[in-house]
């Protein structure tokens, strides 16, 4: 046996405009973000990451001691007649490499939230175009900080003294700061044009390692052959680790520290607004 129980129809009573819009709009609209702060907080999404995934802080962490470790006690020797005199010379080489070579994961870290969608939600938001793009450099700011830090603290460890202190140091990775957020803005163009994650690694890996090899991190140009020179010497990854080196032993090395300010500007110059292009049309 069952029983059914019904509830009388109740008859709705009829809702008028201004009493929806009163439901609705109870005050005023709040004001639309600005850039700063839109940029800031795509920063700290790029930073809530890391802490969800701490495993990609194994390339700003181990990967720049192993660098460290192997050229110091391999080469050492052969290069400066000791680790401990090599190393004056090759640790503000190996840490430019280090954080150059990690500026690829912005753009890979772009390509990977546009194939999950990320990006169609954000471009629908009533924000600065730019401040996505602008925020991944920012959060990533954080990593290159990071990996200056363990580089020098184990380089200390290892008999590394530079003689322009805190001041001289603290001057040699700000300007590595400023250099890898233009030199960033290549592979956000690599991560907008570009299909898969994979492609946009190895075409960075591609350019990079010639790059940073070519260069003098490791030895002085002076040894290489004359055609080979030429390009070392004007290499913006020499002018950047002459400058970080010379400023971190006491100097002032002006027209290196030049040279790096006008390929960073250059940089973002030409691949911010190319990005951007891809961006918006994407």
């Amino acid at each position: 046996m069952s029983t059914a129980t019904s509830t009388p129809d109740k008859e709705l009573s009829p809702v008028s405009t201004e009493s929806l819009a009163a439901l609705l709009v109870t005050r005023e609209r709040p004001p639309r973000p600005g850039a700063l702060s839109t940029s800031l907080t795509f920063g700290w999404r790029a930073i809530l990451k890391i802490k969800h995934v701490p495993e990609q802080l194994f390339d700003v962490t181990a990967f720049p001691i192993m660098n460290l470790l192997m050229f110091t006690y391999l080469f050492g020797g052969a290069l400066a007649g000791s680790p401990g005199d090599y190393i004056q010379f090759v640790l503000p080489g190996i840490l430019v490499m280090s954080v150059v070579m990690i500026t690829m994961y912005t753009g890979v870290s772009v390509n990977v939230d546009i194939e999950k969608g990320v990006f169609d939600r954000i471009r629908s938001l009533p924000i600065w175009r730019p401040s996505a793009m602008v925020g991944y450099l920012l959060g990533d700011a954080l990593r290159y900080t990071i990996a200056s830090v363990v580089m020098l603290s184990v380089g200390l460890l290892l008999g590394y003294r530079p003689d322009g202190g805190f001041v001289g140091v603290v001057a040699g990775i700000a300007l590595l700061l400023l250099f890898s957020f233009a030199f960033s803005w290549i592979w956000t163009m690599f991560g907008l044009m570009l299909r898969t994650e994979k492609s946009v690694m190895s075409v960075s890996m591609m350019v990079i390692f010639p790059l940073t090899f070519l260069s003098n991190v490791f030895v002085d140009p002076k040894t290489m052959p004359g055609w080979l020179q030429a390009f070392v010497n004007n290499s913006p990854i020499t002018h950047l680790a002459s400058a970080v080196r010379g400023l971190m032993a006491g100097g002032w090395p002006g027209v290196e520290i030049a040279w790096t300010l006008g390929w960073a500007g250059l940089f973002l110059a030409v691949f911010g607004p190319v990005t951007m292009r891809l961006y918006n049309r994407k």
